[in-house]
């Protein structure tokens, strides 16, 4: 999950410097030093690019801003619910793959390298919308409506992201990340449709391309729906959000298949006793089987530097 962010005073400072988000995402030399600010503080396993899930929309034609206080806007949005007004423009991308292959020189051998970015469904909920939302509600009675034309949409995204997924793997990562960060929001057979069948088709594209290269894939809010994710997408690793339970997990899931995740950000903000017994629940659900210590969603910008080093040093000590 996200490593960087406001909670760093470093962050906070280049930021500062740079002025918005995109700037700061879309420089190599600011995006790199971003990525490794988190490595150099507390020495984790694994290094996560910095960058945002809406470079795919971006890369298609849409315009991106970030606005103070606001989140992201893409512009225009989809409302006639057709691609046709958009000229692609793959080389937004290029600054990104520069930033991996900064970050993957500088990196030591026996850190991890993770690049990602959003799956279809979650990405087109902006695309549709130009901005996020509670409930999906247009995209998905757009889905419901027209299932045709959100599938060029869809099929767009998945195209272009098996090329930039690629492209990251060729300029340095080790693994890749899918985040369907509104998967929850889906019915069981839009869910198969719109996260499973295009996730499924990125894994296969991704497997093709780069043999060995792990696909990780987070469906945040899937719930009950996780047992079909893992057997039907083909991913090497599952992301697990913070409401799923761990017991659950390790008895519902293929026994061989690593899981990452998923102590919740808020008990990393309260710290203490309540922060270690979170954590150790996780690390006794999963004792038997792969598992990646993580969060089940990103960490907050009020997050106290002090519990992330007391998280740290718990884990590595059980």
């Amino acid at each position: 999950m996200r490593q960087a962010g406001r909670y760093l005073p470093e962050y906070r400072a280049l930021r500062a410097e740079k002025g918005g988000f995109l700037t700061l995402a879309t420089d190599p030399e600011s995006a790199a030093e971003v990525t490794l600010q988190p490595i150099r503080r507390f020495g984790f396993d694994g290094a996560i690019l910095f960058s945002d899930i809406l470079m795919i929309p971006w890369a298609l034609g849409q315009d991106l801003s970030f606005g103070v206080g606001e989140g992201p806007r893409l512009e225009p949005a989809l409302v006639d619910h057709a691609l046709t007004g958009l000229q692609t423009a793959p080389e937004r991308l290029e600054p990104i793959y520069a930033t991996v292959a900064q970050v993957a020189a500088a990196l030591s051998p026996e850190t991890t390298f993770l690049g990602f970015a959003g799956s279809p469904w979650t990405v087109a909920t902006y695309m549709v919308a130009g901005h996020g939302s509670r409930d999906q509600g247009e995209t998905r009675r757009f889905a419901y409506g027209d299932e045709a034309a959100f599938g060029t949409i869809i099929d767009a995204i998945a195209d272009m992201t098996v090329e930039y997924l690629s492209r990251q793997i060729m300029a340095g990562v080790d693994a890749v990340q899918l985040f369907d960060s509104w998967s929850g929001s889906l019915s069981p057979a839009q869910f198969e449709r719109w996260v499973i069948a295009p996730t499924a088709r990125i894994v296969a594209a991704l497997h093709d391309r780069h043999p060995g290269t792990p696909v990780i894939g987070f469906p945040k809010g899937a719930g009950g729906k996780l047992p079909a994710y893992a057997r039907e997408t083909g991913v090497d690793a599952l992301g697990l959000d913070e409401t799923v339970d761990p017991l659950w997990a390790a008895a519902s899931l293929p026994r061989d298949l690593p899981v990452q995740g998923n102590l919740d950000p808020l008990v990393l903000i309260a710290g203490g006793p309540a922060q270690d017994a979170a954590a150790s629940r996780i690390l006794e659900a999963f004792a038997d089987r792969p598992h990646i210590f993580n969060l089940g969603h990103g960490i907050l910008q009020d997050t106290p530097i002090a519990h992330v080093e007391r998280l740290l040093a718990f884990v590595r000590r059980s």
